[in-house]
């Protein structure tokens, strides 16, 4: 018996990488699979139908409109209900703030927000209406953050700001869609993925790391065992953000107020200025430190 089994997943991104993944434990643990990408879903595909699991492509953007409606009807009508959304697919497109285009930002957000906020549409709506039917079952929302997403980082002005916003989705997806029995949380994961080891110093980098130590830590499939609690119905958590890389899982704590002052009358700029002189000018925060 697996952890998923009776369960219906979709997987956006799932033709390489982290998505891949993922698809390929989710079915193994007995979800049947609706894997997305644009062009290596029948791939994905086939290795999960050759290991007896069940599975089926549905290839296309995620941005694209309609396709998260066509994968919530692929999962329905193939597999008779949706139960997880895993939003996976992204690519960057780095660039130092002066020199970014309108394009390299534009695409970015196209695919790593509006798709999300396409597919999360979809499977929203149809959850509603499911438990309006009084059809209620555990659901879940899994989304792929970014460290750039939640401390930022050099080069990456437009991913960094399209994944804080998904991080920010499942925050307020968790709020909203509780009353119809969905969780959402998001990981931040680090793994040795064809845009990070494209990355100039730091491919490098990993592929050193990755031989001098016998445990692959930044291979993809060490990301999808924490994709699968999520997914099941074990899973206590919602609203969250977790980091995870090799064998690390960490539990953000996200947005909070490190010091404060209050008092029942508007305050001035020079009465700010003075209270605000003794303020730390940088709140220590719990960064993703991956030993490379």
């Amino acid at each position: 018996m697996g952890a998923l089994d009776g369960r219906v997943a979709v997987v956006t991104g799932g033709g390489d990488g982290l998505g891949r993944a993922e698809a390929l434990l989710l079915a193994a643990e007995g979800a049947k699979v609706v894997v997305n990408d644009l062009k290596k879903a029948t791939e994905t595909v086939g290795e999960i139908v050759a290991a007896g699991g069940h599975a089926i492509a549905v290839e296309g953007g995620v941005s694209d409109p309609g396709m998260g409606r066509a994968m919530v009807d692929a999962a329905v009508q193939n597999f008779g209900d949706l139960h997880i959304i895993v939003n996976n697919a992204g690519f960057v497109r780095d660039a130092m703030l002066v020199n970014m285009t309108d394009e390299q930002f534009d695409s970015i957000l196209d695919v790593h927000l509006r798709g999300v906020f396409t597919l999360t549409r979809a499977a929203a709506g149809y959850w509603r209406d499911r438990a309006k039917a009084g059809q209620t079952a555990d659901r879940s929302i899994i989304n792929t953050t970014s460290g750039a997403g939640l401390h930022g980082n050099p080069g990456q002005f437009n991913y960094s700001a399209a994944k804080a916003g998904s991080a920010m989705m499942v925050v307020t997806a968790a709020a909203e869609l509780k009353r119809y029995g969905v969780r959402a949380n998001a990981i931040a994961p680090v793994a040795g993925t064809a845009p990070v080891l494209s990355t100039p110093g730091l491919g490098e980098a990993i592929a050193q790391a990755k031989q001098a130590a016998g445990f692959d830590r930044f291979d993809p499939a060490n990301v999808a065992p924490l994709v699968g609690y999520l997914a099941s119905a074990a899973c206590r958590f919602t609203g969250q953000v977790f980091s995870v890389w090799g064998g690390h899982v960490g539990l953000y704590q996200g947005w909070s107020i490190a010091r404060e002052v209050n008092r029942d009358s508007r305050w001035t700029v020079e009465e700010l200025t003075a209270e605000l002189a003794d303020w730390p000018v940088h709140v220590k925060v719990n960064r993703q430190r991956v030993p490379l």
